[in-house]
């Protein structure tokens, strides 16, 4: 009779990683990523609390109970630590919890943000290191099905305005060009509370675009949102042009994430705000690597 030991080295979970910092003094973009199965403690996650990990990668909570996260990533010459704690409560994107990826069924995602967290901490990029402080956005989004085939990609936007209100927008490509129909995103208000929007309640236009000498990638970089419901008018536009990622070693997907300024009106006064915008599907269809 011949008995086999599971291995502790079998790929039962595999854990993925992507660290960026963009450096706006410099003019300089620089990211890490990690790949790595759960074998013998390299990575993996508590079940008790927030605490997942890859090698000296983390982010971690201090019980089941509390919203304040550590954040730690070393890679060379970046380091980063990270407390953040909520200062506005958690949002549901989508329709009662449901956030709507296509039109078959299962074609959704569980979606949820902490739109404002407080936070401190240090920072080291190569021989400098600086104390941080400012306002961070978490996102969680986990689904099991997958998007549809005539899908290339997508444009996704987070806003934290100077009015204290909050924004999150997706546009679903599809191959000609058009947005899918459940495209969507979520109005924050001041005290909170979400606010769901349709593809019909804004519209989101490119205005200008930006070659990548890496990928040869066209991706459009400034960009005018309105929503007229909340007499909304908004230019966004990159804080730099170059905060493209292309994680070979890991998700293998060519994009484009990185920092964004928005300015504009709302009821007719005007409003400031910073953001961050997600672009995937102009390097490679980015459907073909799900």
């Amino acid at each position: 009779q011949v008995r086999t030991l599971p291995s502790q080295w079998a790929v039962t979970q595999l854990y993925l990683a992507h660290f960026a910092v963009s450096d706006l003094r410099k003019g300089r973009f620089h990211y890490a990523e990690k790949i790595s199965r759960a074998g013998l403690g390299k990575a993996g996650a508590a079940r008790d609390r927030l605490h997942v990990w890859i090698d000296q990668w983390n982010a971690e909570s201090p019980s089941s109970t509390s919203d304040t996260q550590t954040l730690r990533a070393t890679e060379g010459d970046l380091a980063l630590q990270l407390t953040v704690s909520p200062v506005k409560p958690l949002v549901v994107h989508g329709t009662e919890g449901i956030s709507r990826k296509g039109s078959a069924a299962g074609q959704a995602s569980h979606y949820y943000s902490f739109t404002r967290l407080a936070t401190t901490g240090t920072l080291r990029i190569g021989k400098e290191s600086f104390d941080v402080t400012g306002t961070s956005w978490m996102d969680h989004e986990f689904g099991s099905a997958d998007l549809d085939k005539d899908l290339v990609g997508w444009d996704w936007f987070s806003l934290q305005l100077d009015d204290q209100r909050e924004l999150m927008l997706y546009r679903l490509r599809r191959t000609d060009g058009s947005s899918d129909p459940v495209s969507s995103g979520t109005v924050i208000d001041r005290d909170g509370r979400a606010h769901h929007l349709s593809i019909g309640d804004f519209t989101l236009e490119p205005t200008s675009y930006w070659a990548s000498q890496t990928s040869r990638a066209r991706y459009p970089q400034r960009w005018r949102l309105t929503i007229p419901s909340q007499q909304l008018s908004l230019e966004l536009v990159p804080l730099m042009a170059e905060q493209e990622l292309s994680t070979t070693r890991s998700t293998q997907v060519t994009y484009w994430e990185g920092a964004i300024d928005a300015t504009g009106s709302a009821q007719g006064r005007p409003i400031h705000g910073q953001g961050y915008m997600e672009l995937t599907g102009y390097a490679e269809r980015f459907i073909k690597k799900l």
